[in-house]
């Protein structure tokens, strides 16, 4: 489960700033708050803030000149600025400097909420980037190896410098939001917005609207104008994932502001031209739903301009040993204290076995459950979920792997070594197994485990 976004509210009114914290917290988010920018600073310079919800206008240092320093300290923090409708434009000017929207006061809670949820998926990929966007660009420290990556490198470099439309398929988890950014930010359009919308976590009813804006007074609750995806994304890119999911009705609208390049809000009569890069992603099989009649055939001519297919972890069994390393140094860094974390042989080899159906998220979140559960460091099968571990090659109760001395196999002769070595220091240590741990560098749950599963007695 992700954790929830860290919230600064930042406004000198403290009516404001109470009502919203609140709100805020009932929705299950943390939230710290602060009186006016010097404040905000001081927070945000130590660090564990996702996004800043900001009055433009208080005494001292406001909104905009906030968003210039923390931009200066090079700092990744989202904001969303606060604003009376008379002040859009020093908005507008607040985004220039570096915030990620704006909202006009008084505020709603649902449009609040549902602006995070979009900032949430904003900085998902930011996180996603920043461990895997290098290793798609391939020149990162750990850059994968299989040559399927290594062509799907070279036709993210190729297809990035032009401005056609882009279809990536896979299964989930393989990364396809993540190539989708790195296509972005390898493209003349990087300086502008790259606007990720997941197609399906939308409701129906809202989605013309989302994706073209709305009126005042086009529909119940319309109580304001409201920018549309395609406008907020002008000059960028916009990123359709699960475009699979789209309603029909929708999907014809949806081709026509393609073949247009221009888009018109719920309510209005009028077309606005647009700029948008699109790039589109989908674990489904596109071609077959349009055989079905549940896709139509020309979007999917349009969308599948260019297409990339991202192959299943599975199937690039040389890039599964990098990723584990890699993420095996993640999380050692995250734990701190000198930990490293390393792996038992028989977790490696259920690691390298195990198919992953769910790709490389699934891969680095059984190493952060590993790394969590590991009480020295060193990862065996009994820290690994139990479907991959269950792909593991234990010895079996009974079985004394010390007697297995007729043994061929690389596994088995260094299972034999281990439990000879820690017998060896046990022996050496007069029989104190916490010595013993000591002087082989392990921890001693983890050497009574090893001595249990080689069936050893404890004495």
């Amino acid at each position: 489960m992700e954790s929830p976004l860290q919230i600064l509210v930042v406004d000198d009114e403290p009516a404001i700033r109470q009502v919203l914290v609140g709100t805020l917290r009932k929705a299950g988010y943390t939230v710290e708050q602060a009186s006016s920018g010097e404040d905000a600073l001081e927070i945000l310079l130590k660090g564990a803030v996702d996004v800043v919800i900001c009055d433009i206008r208080m005494p001292g240092m406001d909104g905009i000149e906030l968003v210039k320093r923390v931009r200066a300290q090079g700092m990744d923090t989202l904001f969303l600025i606060m604003t009376a409708f008379a002040s859009v434009n020093t908005a507008i000017e607040a985004m220039r400097a570096g915030a990620y929207d704006y909202m006009i006061k008084p505020l709603r809670k649902e449009d609040v909420l549902h602006r995070l949820v979009q900032m949430g998926n904003v900085i998902r990929l930011q996180d996603e980037n920043r461990t895997l966007r290098q290793i798609i660009r391939g020149h990162g420290v750990f850059p994968l190896v299989s040559p399927a990556m290594q062509r799907l490198e070279r036709q993210i470099q190729k297809v990035a410098r032009t401005d056609h439309t882009v279809l990536i398929t896979g299964e989930s988890g393989t990364g396809k939001s993540v190539h989708a950014k790195a296509i972005h930010d390898a493209s003349p359009r990087t300086a502008a917005l790259f606007i990720p919308v997941n197609c399906g976590s939308i409701p129906e009813q809202l989605l013309e609207s989302e994706f073209f804006g709305h009126m005042k007074g086009a529909f119940t609750g319309a109580d304001r104008n409201k920018k549309g995806l395609f406008l907020e994304a002008d000059q960028g890119t916009l990123f359709l994932d699960e475009i699979g999911e789209l309603p029909l009705h929708l999907q014809v609208k949806l081709l026509h502001a393609l073949e247009q390049n221009q888009v018109r809000a719920v309510g209005s009569e009028q077309f606005r031209k647009i700029d948008v890069r699109i790039i589109a992603a989908t674990n489904k099989n596109l071609k077959a739903m349009v055989s079905e009649g549940t896709f139509r055939e020309d979007l999917y001519f349009r969308l599948n301009v260019f297409s990339i297919h991202i192959p299943p972890l599975r199937e690039r069994p040389q890039d599964l040993e990098v990723l584990m390393d890699h993420f095996l140094q993640k999380n050692s860094a995250k734990l701190g204290g000198g930990v490293i974390l390393t792996l038992s042989t028989e977790a490696r080899e259920a690691l390298l076995s195990y198919d992953w159906p769910g790709n490389t998220r699934e891969l680095e979140n059984a190493l952060e459950r590993a790394a969590i559960l590991t009480e020295d460091g060193h990862i065996g099968l009994e820290d690994l979920p139990d479907s991959v571990a269950a792909c593991g090659t234990a010895a079996p109760r009974g079985e004394d792997p010390t007697l297995r001395a007729g043994s061929k196999s690389l596994r088995d002769r260094m299972r034999n070594m281990e439990i000879e070595l820690i017998l060896q220091a046990i022996e050496e240590a007069d029989g104190d197994r916490k010595q013993a741990a000591r002087e082989l560098g392990i921890g001693l749950s983890s050497l009574y485990r090893k001595l249990e599963q080689a069936q050893v007695p404890r004495l």
